[in-house]
């Protein structure tokens, strides 16, 4: 059974940047596309980013797009969501998500039913 472990979370002030892990366990992330998501109070979760099994596919949504950057590490079993020029409009919860068989693609959206394993989530706050 796949678990995923996230860290890199916390309080930041606009302009600054943090970088989120998503460490897996249970298996190898070889096969998996990982997804990012997040969802701020009182909103909808939404698509950040995502890279498919094989590193070859990454999508970023349109707030992500030139400030974020997605990357994976297969022999540490980690993806990693680097975020730059922060903003006060990206505080929310983070979640990254595995989806099996996503070698060759991978989707951020939320709809999609193939992310099966999720991690706990961590918060980014952006303020001054």
């Amino acid at each position: 059974q796949l678990q995923l472990v996230q860290s890199g979370g916390g309080l930041v002030q606009p302009g600054g940047s943090l970088r989120l892990s998503c460490t897996a366990s249970g298996s190898t992330l070889d096969d998996y596309a990982i997804g990012w998501f997040r969802q701020a109070p009182g909103k909808m979760r939404e698509g950040v980013s995502c890279i498919s099994g094989n590193g070859g596919k990454i999508y970023y949504e349109g707030s992500a797009k030139n400030r974020f950057t997605v990357s994976r590490d297969n022999a540490k079993n980690t993806v990693y969501l680097q975020m730059n020029a922060l903003k006060s409009e990206d505080t929310a919860v983070y979640y990254c998500a595995a989806d099996y068989g996503g070698v060759d693609g991978c989707t951020t959206v939320v709809e999609y039913g193939g992310y099966a394993y999720w991690g706990q989530g961590t918060q980014v706050t952006v303020s001054s």
